[in-house]
Order: structure tokens, then sequence, then C-alpha cells
């Protein structure tokens, strides 16, 4: 295995912290993670944030589509494909050429909305692909109509999938970091 990815309650916030952990024991780490976007206590979107601390728009609630308007929408959201793009593809594509030693590379979330751009697409493979590179990833919950990328991640034998729940979460954190240290030993 080289890879660990996560679906289900909380997976943002564990690999927020097992990323924070990693880095103060000295691996090297980069990526990116979503996060809500609120107002006035109600969600308007989703921003991309990398691990740097850079930020910019994924999503936010869109007006009611317009027929034969091209977007790229999920439920009411509407997809900023050019900001997240920006944003995440440096990153994937930096990841695997720093050079020797280990590198963890934080891909959160391959979801529907970042599913929308190809070059993502190519972008996650090579890096799950390139040596000395652990991706802590997180995937949604199957449900509905199978997401392809997320289903090929699910089913390679490099990558293991744990369930987050409220009850594991925490006890998943110190595993995570231990088997990542020793990982690439």
């Amino acid at each position: 295995t080289s890879s660990l990815f996560f679906s289900g309650v909380g997976k943002t916030t564990l690999i927020q912290k097992a990323s924070e952990d990693l880095k103060s024991s000295g691996v090297l780490v980069d990526g990116f993670y979503t996060e809500e976007v609120r107002q006035g206590g109600r969600r308007t979107g989703f921003d991309v944030v990398t691990l740097s601390g850079t930020r910019g728009p994924l999503s936010r609630v869109g007006p009611d589509p317009v027929p034969g308007k091209r977007e790229c929408r999920v439920g009411q959201y509407v997809v900023d494909v050019t900001s997240f793009e920006q944003l995440a593809l440096p990153i994937l594509r930096n990841v695997g050429s720093g050079g020797p030693g280990r590198r963890v590379c934080v891909i959160d979330e391959i979801g529907k909305m970042e599913l929308f751009s190809q070059p993502f697409i190519q972008a996650v493979r090579q890096t799950l692909s390139s040596p000395g590179t652990v991706v802590l990833g997180t995937i949604p919950i199957p449900k509905g109509k199978l997401l392809a990328l997320v289903e090929e991640i699910r089913s390679r034998p490099d990558v293991k999938v744990f369930s987050v729940t409220k009850e594991n979460r925490n006890l998943l954190l110190p595993d995570i970091v231990k088997w990542v240290q020793s990982s690439g030993k």
C-alpha cells in the first residue's frame, strides 16, 4: 500500500490533523483541502485551501440553471473549474518532482465538483503512480451514480480505504501518522 484514502464523517479534519503532525515530524507535506464557506449560518459554497494557505473558490450557490447555458453544477452549486485548477494542479504536478525522499500529498477531496476537471483526473493518476509519494486523500461515500475515478482508486492494489466514523476518527490519527512515517523506509 502506498496511499491512504478516507470516506465518511470528519475526513477533512482527520487529514488536516495528520498533515500537521507529519509536518512537525519533518515529513514534506503539500496538498489542498476543501472547506465550507458559510454566511449567516448557511452554506454558500466551498473553497479550495492549499496547505500553504492560498485559498480560492471551488463552488458557490448559483442562480437556477439557464436552459442551454453550459456550466458545471452539483446540486445548487456552480463549480469554478478554472479557480480550482489554478490552485490544485501546480501542487499535484510539483509533488512528484521534489527530488529524493518521501513526500505526502493531501488531496481533499476527489468528488463530483473536482471531477469536472480532466487535467485534475490525469494529475491524480500521475500522483498516485509517482514513486516516493504517499497520497492522503478523501473520497465520497458511494451513493447514486458511481464516480469512475473514485471507483478506480478504491480498486487499486496500492490504496487502502478507511471508513471514517465519529467513533473511530480520533483513533485513526496516530495510526495514519505512524504508517506514513514508516511506509517509505
